[in-house]
């Protein structure tokens, strides 16, 4: 029997995690982007808005995997969440911190594929400028927390690494699906 296979996204912001998520599925239809809960105001796109009174009820009973606050908001992993990605497909879960992935890893059993995503901080800069993003300044301010993140946690290993200044989404999205292919044919051989 195979286990559930999951994709972890890790990178700062701007570096790909969303353009490659959106090649994943367009290159098969069972990878999807898990909708964290987001307790806050801002981008609702890819989200499950909540309020304070539902992560006030999940941390009571339990089902928050992990929580981080950035951009003034609290971004939720909920096991509730992730078992209905899971009943669905492939989740790709993104993240920006090391111990987020230790706390996802650890706290819900699946063949988790850890990526490492990663562009330059002027490259955050510039992508982020053109997107449009009216909070630069945060996000260079979380590209920095970023590498001192993984700074502090040196031993961290990673599936597969890569640079996307250098590959384009629909190749590493192509990188990431063979991953997962041998992962699972490795698990039933």
């Amino acid at each position: 029997m195979n286990p559930k296979q999951g994709v972890i996204l890790y990178g700062p912001p701007a570096s790909g995690k969303d353009t490659v998520t959106v090649a994943l599925t367009e290159l098969n239809s069972r990878y999807a982007q898990f909708a964290r809960l987001k307790v806050g105001t801002g981008k609702a796109a890819g989200y499950r808005m909540g309020t304070v009174e539902q992560l006030r009820k999940l941390e009571a009973s339990g089902g928050v995997l992990y929580a981080n606050t950035r951009y003034g908001n609290t971004y939720i992993i909920d096991a509730a969440g992730l078992n209905t990605a899971f009943a669905a497909g492939v989740p790709v879960v993104h993240l920006g911190q090391v111990d987020g992935i230790r706390a996802l890893v650890d706290g819900h059993p699946a063949d988790w594929s850890v990526v490492l995503l990663w562009c330059p901080r002027k490259v955050t800069e510039q992508r982020s400028a053109g997107r449009g993003d009216r909070d630069i300044a945060a996000r260079l301010g979380a590209w920095d927390a970023t590498r001192e993140d993984l700074d502090k946690h040196p031993g961290t290993t990673w599936d597969l690494t890569v640079d996307t200044t250098a590959s384009t989404p629909q190749n590493a999205a192509r990188l990431i699906d063979q991953l997962l292919a041998q992962r699972a044919g490795a698990a039933t051989a």
